[in-house]
Parts: structure tokens; sequence; C-alpha cells
């Protein structure tokens, strides 16, 4: 029998994380027929070895290099089997049973497309960062003026961010994290995917605007939850400067040259204003560094035109560390 949910986790240097977040995938105990997918991305923490061995229901897919977040997700959902596309972030733990909320949602509300769940900081609170909205010249006026820093709240300031928004409630949102996301896999074909431009950051948002567009909506399931410990491969410098790699390629690929080049402009002067305020404070130092990068960044990411085809390595090799025992329980 064909799976009904194929989860699909990428995996970069996140061996510990990724375990965890398998085993308790696994123990929430989903009666609906799943399988797992993990495309890992060249890592050298021997992630691979360890889920083929401690998950060998798992399919896993060795990549000969590093493709980026969205391209690794295209080929897993080209292995997929199943009706529906579970996108699982490796340093995340899903909170009770994750694909059982999510489907019994669709169930309920059927036609969206497109289902986003909730992630959560380590204290159990809503870290706001599963759903948001599209940026806009009034969006990145307020983050190179500072209003959406100062006014965190703000409906008026931080539109982005919807903080406005009751996140314990079902509502249609603009876009959604791929952290956490449940896609009809038809759907995710008729779109060709993620957007292989995009090496890592806003690939879900072109995905859910794209979707919006040819009549997805999607939807916020507030039941379905994940704690996200996040950054878990990235240091605070160069995490933001690969958003902001995502941004201007969002800027590049979505927008007029005309519009993007004033959006790209506001970005520099939010990055400066934010580069003086951690020399004159001390504080933040990272932003001092993003600053530095700024010539790499306002490039965005490379044009899918020039990247080298993905070569695909299998089998998965023996660990060299110890292949831990297969766990007697399985999906």
């Amino acid at each position: 029998m064909n799976p009904l949910v194929s989860v699909v986790v990428v995996s970069y240097e996140t061996r510990e994380l990724i375990l965890t977040a398998l085993a308790t995938l696994r123990a929430a105990c989903p009666a609906e027929p799943y399988e797992v997918i993990v495309v890992d991305n060249a890592s050298t923490d021997d992630s691979a070895a360890a889920v083929a061995a401690q998950f060998p229901d798992a399919r896993v897919v060795r990549l000969a290099d590093n493709v980026g977040f969205g391209r690794a997700v295209n080929v897993g959902a080209a292995r997929a089997r199943g009706d529906w596309l579970l996108l699982l972030n490796p340093d995340t733990e899903p909170v009770g049973n994750v694909i059982g909320e999510l489907l019994e949602f669709t169930r309920a509300h059927p036609g969206h497309g497109i289902y986003a769940g909730r992630t959560l900081g380590v204290d159990g609170t809503d870290d706001g960062h599963s759903v948001f909205g599209p940026p806009s010249l009034w969006t990145l006026t307020c983050f190179a003026t500072g209003l959406s820093k100062l006014f965190p709240r703000s409906r008026r300031f931080n539109r982005e961010a919807l903080p406005w928004l009751d996140r314990a409630t079902p509502v249609r949102v603009p876009a959604a994290s791929g952290c956490l996301l449940l896609v009809r896999r038809s759907l995710f074909a008729q779109l060709d995917g993620f957007t292989p431009d995009y090496f890592m950051y806003n690939e879900d948002l072109d995905l859910c605007l794209r979707a919006t567009a040819i009549g997805a909506s999607p939807m916020l399931v507030p039941t379905a939850r994940v704690v996200h410990v996040g950054g878990a491969a990235s240091t605070s410098a160069g995490k933001r400067v690969m958003l902001l790699r995502g941004q201007v390629t969002f800027l590049r690929l979505r927008w007029s040259p005309a519009r993007a080049a004033a959006g790209r402009t506001l970005l520099l002067v939010g990055i400066a204003v934010r580069a003086v305020g951690a020399r004159l404070t001390g504080r933040a130092g990272y932003w001092r560094e993003v600053w530095r990068q700024r010539r790499t960044w306002l490039a965005g990411w490379p044009p899918a035109g020039g990247l080298a085809p993905i070569e695909v390595v299998d089998p998965v090799p023996p660990n060299p560390r110890g292949t831990p025992q297969p766990s007697a329980d399985s999906h």
C-alpha cells in the first residue's frame, strides 16, 4: 500500500538533531501510512549512515554536493509516493502526532493545497516564524528606518511578521515556512517544485505565492506544532547573510528591475543602520560582519542556469564511528 504522506527531511551536518527529530516523529505512532525520505546534502558528520542504520525503513538519498534546501527537497519529492509531501526540518521535534493533526485538518478543510504548522521555541511559546507575509517597498522601508524593530507588534510597521495574527486559530496566511509544511504532491509537481535559484531562504515564500496565483490558499493549522531549535548549522552573521541572499533573489525573480533595485537599496540602508548601531553600542556585532559581506548578499544566489546538475551518491556508506543498532519499533 502506498503511503498517504511522504515526509521529506533535508539534512546538512545535523546528525544528532535529525535522529531526534525522526525518533520523535515515530514515537507519535501516526495511524496514517507514511514514508520518510531523508536527503543528505553531502554532510561530513555521518548523518546519512546514522539515519540509514537507526531508521531502516527510511529512504536515504545522499547528494555529492550541498545543493541547498529547495533543490534537495525537489530530489526527495521526485522519489515520493504519497499524496502529500510533509516538509520537516531536521532541527525540529514534533509535538504530538503532527501528521495526524495535519491530515485531520485537510479532511475538515479540503482544497487549500498548502497547510502550515506552528513552530515553537524551546520554552514552548510560538516563535512567530512559521507564517509570514511577502515583502513590499513599504515593509522594506520600515526595515531600513528601524520602524519594524521599534514597533514589532505594529500592524502598520511590521507587516511581514503578521504580529496581529492569532496563531491559535485556523486562518489563511500569505506564506508559510518550509520548516513544517504540508503540500499536496500534485500541486508541488504542478509548480515544478521549489525554484532552484534559491540555495536557502525565501524559496517557501516563492512557492506559496506561486501556488496562490493558481488557486491555492495556504492555511495555518494551530494544532500541528514542532519545537524548532533553529539555526543549528549557521552562525548569527552567516545565517543573516544567507537570509539576505534569499531576499535579494526573491526581489530579482519576482519584482521588476526598478522595484528590485529600490528594494536592494532599502536592505542596504537597513543593514548599514544596524551596523552603525552595533558599533556605537558594542552589541549585536554580527551586523558589522553582515555589512562587511554586503557584496555577497547584494548579489543574491546564483541564477539556476549556472548551477551544476545534482549528483546522487548511493548507496549509503558504512559509518566509521560505529553503526547504531536499528530500533526495535517502526512505523
